[in-house]
């Protein structure tokens, strides 16, 4: 007999003594008779369909450098300056859902300001229809973003070769635009084999950031929850897109902007007939405040002017009965 199996007997007695202690455990939770966590856990049909079409949806893809000619002679020098690869809104109007409908393709990756935000830029800040000041705002942010992200790689560069010193004119500026990330991140991110990588793990931060402002889309002047999932035929394919249509929250929570109403009532009166027809049952102010204020004034001297009238009928009507009543006094008394 081998000394293994000499050992067979003290091995399955430890095996059952430790089986029977963990049943004995188990006994005062309910066991057998209480089953424990499930395994698996069961989704609800709704979030699992909801999870499969988050799946499903293609990413919204960018690429920097772009693949094109140099159009100067400064990107044929030193490349094509960066541009923001944003998510296009296709804008469409007509006389069933309105003036003022777009609708962007769906992507699993693009992102929204929350609701609270677009509705302090579109109601305090009277951002409303023209996003050019925030597309403007994204596009120097996105520029600022890479070219920071390239000096830090120039540091990095510099920092590799022993023979420049960073802290001499002109490299020492360059230190001091970076350096302040290391000492910041320096006890979070962890050396490698004696290797610094603080300054790789902020570039890829700062790739990132930069990226998600190309998935950022402005729904003004709708709220991003207004967004309503659908399908369109796009290029003779069936895409899931999001649509925002018809007449915005905003509008009906708040005033309509007032540069607003007089573009419609100068410049576009279709849209103005529109909404008056569309939503003539909403208490929405439609008109301009010049307009309103000259229907005010009339309004009011059409007030004063029936109180004129109905004062003179008063006064002539008190000079008939004073001019019968001397009619009558003279007849009596026989004139």
């Amino acid at each position: 007999m081998s000394l293994d199996q000499k050992f067979i007997p003290i091995r399955t007695a430890i095996y059952d003594f430790v089986g029977n202690l963990f049943e004995k455990i188990a006994g005062f939770f309910g066991y057998p008779n209480n089953p424990g966590m499930p395994t698996i856990y069961d989704m609800p049909n709704e979030m699992y369909a909801r999870s499969q079409f988050f799946d499903s949806l293609p990413k919204h893809q960018t690429y920097w450098p772009p693949i094109q000619r140099p159009e100067n002679w400064f990107e044929m020098i030193f490349g094509p300056a960066p541009k923001v690869d944003a998510v296009p809104r296709y804008i469409y109007e007509n006389k069933e859902e309105g003036f003022y409908n777009f609708y962007i393709e769906n992507y699993k990756n693009i992102y929204f300001l929350p609701d609270w935000v677009s509705e302090f830029i579109q109601v305090r800040l009277n951002i409303c229809l023209d996003i050019s000041l925030l597309e403007t705002i994204r596009e120097v942010l996105f520029i600022g973003l890479m070219i920071y992200s390239q000096m830090v790689v120039l540091r990095i560069a510099i920092s590799w070769l022993i023979y420049i010193n960073p802290y001499t004119f002109p490299w020492c500026y360059l230190a001091a635009a970076v350096d302040w990330t290391e000492d910041v991140l320096q006890g979070i991110v962890p050396a490698i084999l004696g290797v610094n990588i603080t300054g790789s793990v902020f570039l890829g931060v700062l790739g990132v950031i930069a990226d998600s402002l190309n998935h950022l889309v402005f729904t003004m002047p709708f709220l991003p929850s207004e967004a309503e999932e659908t399908q369109l035929l796009i290029n003779d394919e069936m895409k899931d897109v999001l649509v925002f249509h018809y007449l915005p929250i905003l509008w009906y929570r708040h005033p309509i902007p007032n540069d607003i109403r007089e573009f419609w009532y100068y410049q576009r009166p279709e849209i103005l007939e529109y909404m008056q027809t569309a939503y003539k049952d909403l208490d929405i102010q439609l008109l301009p405040n010049i307009i309103l204020q000259e229907l005010h004034q009339k309004s009011q001297m059409m007030s004063q002017l029936n109180d004129f009238s109905q004062s003179l009928s008063v006064h002539d009507l008190s000079f008939q009965e004073l001019f019968s009543s001397l009619h009558s006094t003279f007849s009596f008394h026989g004139f």
